[in-house]
């Protein structure tokens, strides 16, 4: 018998289906794939490669972007948090990395130094999220500065990000499209505002590029209750993450499982133990009840989750077996569902994903 532990299954078609209806949702738009944290736990390279189609990708850090270039990459890549010292210029300017610029450092930095070729910039406004992005008073300031720097080349992008496009009864997003529509209403220039959320419930936000994150991977960003349509049904996920039963056995009514004994089974009941843990990146905090799927079956889990090892309550009827495969979540069971019964989020549970878990294409 092969048992097999944790494993993340990626499943490519998935993938190109979720691309296709982000340009479905937003078909007058270019897409800027967001790459961060390992493409969301999915491959940073792999992912790329396989999205020969996205007019750009997306970053946080400038490792990312070489490690993308040294695969071989060759569409634009943008530093989403822009640089963090003035050495890290030379850098975007050797491998042709686009920058955000977004604070008065950034802004010195790339019109003072003597730099061998003119870099791309997307400059960041501050519309209302109050994380990242310059003050709109300061627009004009920042905009015809870098627009009369050699540094610089001429097609400056606009952007702004939305803080609230996962519920669609908020209007802060109606007020940030509004205050970026009045900044840039002087300016002929390309303009990004839409992240997931903004692609899927807002369309007026797409303007001329649009940044999926979450939803590529096929994970909603939507709040449960948030109306969307038809698009948020479509997209499917493409991280399936496995692993299997190692052990199963009888436990008698009042019995406890696990590290401090804390869930104790009201009945007789079987336990089924599985290979995955924190140390695979399954959430520590997951709760007592959290839907694991064996044999087609949402079962719960039960007792606390260990470093190697969880463990479910298959019922005292149960017919599992050793070695049956089990889904921690994936296109039979939602990691939204998981990440909800772990006080957590889905962005999480996807970037967690450690060395160990073995990867499989499909």
């Amino acid at each position: 018998m092969s048992i097999l532990t944790a494993t993340a299954v990626i499943d490519m078609q998935a993938l190109a289906n979720n691309y296709q209806v982000i340009k479905e949702c937003a078909p007058n738009s270019k897409v800027l794939a967001v790459l961060k944290a390992n493409a969301y736990g999915h491959g940073l390279e792999r992912i790329a490669k396989a999205l020969p189609q996205a007019d750009a990708f997306g970053v946080a850090r400038i490792g990312e972007a070489i490690l993308l270039r040294e695969a071989g990459i060759t569409q634009p890549i943008v530093l989403l948090e822009g640089f963090f010292s003035i050495d890290e210029l030379t850098l975007i300017v050797k491998h042709n990395l686009d920058t955000v610029i977004h604070n008065t450092f950034q802004l010195d930095a790339i019109t003072q130094q003597l730099l061998t070729e003119s870099i791309k910039v997307w400059l960041k406004i501050d519309t209302g999220m109050h994380r990242l992005g310059i003050d709109p008073d300061d627009f004009h300031y920042f905009f015809n500065t870098l627009k009369a720097s050699d540094n610089v080349q001429p097609s400056i992008v606009l952007m702004s990000h939305l803080g609230c496009a996962d519920d669609t009864s908020n209007g802060i997003t109606d007020t940030q499209t509004a205050l970026f529509n009045q900044l840039n209403n002087e300016e002929v220039v390309e303009r990004s505002l839409a992240n997931s959320a903004g692609i899927f419930a807002w369309p007026n936000t797409h303007y001329n590029w649009v940044r999926p994150g979450l939803m590529l991977y096929g994970v909603s960003p939507m709040l449960p209750e948030a109306k969307t349509g038809k698009f948020q049904e479509n997209i499917a996920p493409v991280m399936t993450l496995k692993s299997s039963l190692i052990a199963i056995r009888k436990i008698k009514a009042g019995e406890t499982v696990g590290y401090g004994g804390t869930w104790q089974s009201n009945l007789p009941t079987t336990i089924g133990v599985i290979a995955i843990g924190y140390g695979d990146g399954y959430p520590r905090h997951a709760e007592n009840g959290t839907p694991v799927l064996v044999n087609g079956k949402i079962v719960p889990l039960v007792g606390r989750v260990s470093m190697d090892m969880i463990t479910v309550d298959l019922g005292n009827d149960s017919t599992d077996k050793v070695g049956d495969e089990v889904t921690l979540w994936g296109s039979q069971l939602p990691v939204e569902n998981v990440a909800k019964h772990a006080t957590t989020i889905p962005y999480e549970l996807l970037c967690n994903i450690s060395r160990r878990v073995h990867i499989t294409l499909k």
